[in-house]
């Protein structure tokens, strides 16, 4: 009976993906991803595996060379930069990732971020909790623009939820001109979109193009009072040179749901500063969501074991650039 290990946090033994899984016909085993793990761990389970759906684990060319049955690999959700898709297909293992499962959970996370940002609700709660009580001026959204990099599924849904709140919208994206569908988005370059935009907003994935995009470049592009948010991935932005950004007054600050690190470490800069916001890689973790990501993920491993698999990402010709 073949194997499958579980490394999702919010699946759990006997709910409905594990069910799904057994009437299929395999076995399954839990292994929660909550925060770091020693890696030997995460070998010793999969040694055992003939299919993994996995949450963000950092499977290694290292770690696949040490699991010879392993045959599937399906992160529940988009981003799949964890993974060494190269070694993988040299070891014939397929690896799915299941695209806009969460699109619509990010696009409401980005704009209660810029909610946030914007009215500076978290350092008032942190004021008065201090025994303080802010009275500071925040500002609108409305008559402002946002800045969209990518433009992926989070990225289309955010836009009309932009737009509600009277934003005016641009975006920079090497999807071909056929794919913009949305009218009322404005495509520009790079540079016109940091130097437009009020509020930057990251949809793109984690390539080596991608990296360190933010850069101090960048943040000089900025207006001063522009707020950056990220909900894509935390290397995308350069981190040390952004705290300094904010610390020298080059933007206004940032709105971050990921980072390089995660958990955040102690003694990172990031939290070093005000008007620096980090919170917890959530912008995807909503009860429908994960719903939605576990049933398909499982769907997605089930077919995948028979050859069918539907999100393949290594056997694609795929456009790293900004999406």
């Amino acid at each position: 009976m073949p194997r499958v290990l579980i490394t999702t946090d919010y699946l759990r033994p006997g709910d409905e993906v594990d069910r799904f899984l057994r009437q299929s016909g395999l076995e399954t085993a839990h292994l929660p991803m909550a925060g770091r793990r020693d890696p030997e761990q995460l070998v010793s389970a999969l040694g055992e595996s003939d299919a993994a759906l996995v949450a963000n684990e950092p499977l290694t060319a290292d770690v696949l060379a040490r699991a010879p049955r392993l045959r599937v690999i399906v992160r529940t959700g988009v981003g799949y930069d964890s993974i060494d898709i190269g070694a993988a297909a040299r070891q014939g293992i397929t690896v799915s990732n299941l695209p806009g499962i969460n699109a619509n959970a990010v696009a409401e996370y980005t704009i209660g971020l810029l909610l946030a940002g914007a009215r500076r609700l978290v350092q008032s709660a942190q004021g008065v909790a201090r025994g303080a009580w802010p009275r500071e001026n925040g500002h609108e959204l409305r008559g402002s623009t946002l800045g969209l990099i990518g433009y992926g599924a989070s990225a289309r849904a955010v836009a009309p939820l932009a737009r509600a709140f009277g934003m005016a919208v641009v975006c920079t994206t090497h999807v071909p001109a056929r794919l913009r569908r949305d009218p009322a988005v404005r495509f520009v370059d790079l540079p016109e979109l940091l130097a437009d935009s009020d509020y930057v907003s990251v949809h793109t994935s984690l390539t080596e193009r991608t990296r360190g995009l933010l850069d101090g470049s960048a943040f000089r592009q900025m207006k001063p009072t522009a707020l950056l948010v990220n909900t894509s991935r935390g290397p995308i932005v350069d981190e040390d040179v952004l705290v300094a950004a904010v610390r020298e007054g080059e933007i206004a600050g940032a709105a971050l749901d990921v980072a390089s690190e995660e958990p955040l470490p102690s003694d990172s800069p990031l939290r070093s500063v005000d008007e620096i916001v980090v919170y917890s890689h959530m912008a995807g973790q909503t009860a429908e969501a994960r719903a939605a990501a576990g049933r398909r993920g499982a769907e997605e491993l089930v077919a995948a074991l028979a050859g069918r698999a539907q999100f393949a990402v290594n056997d694609m010709q795929r456009d790293t650039r900004l999406r």
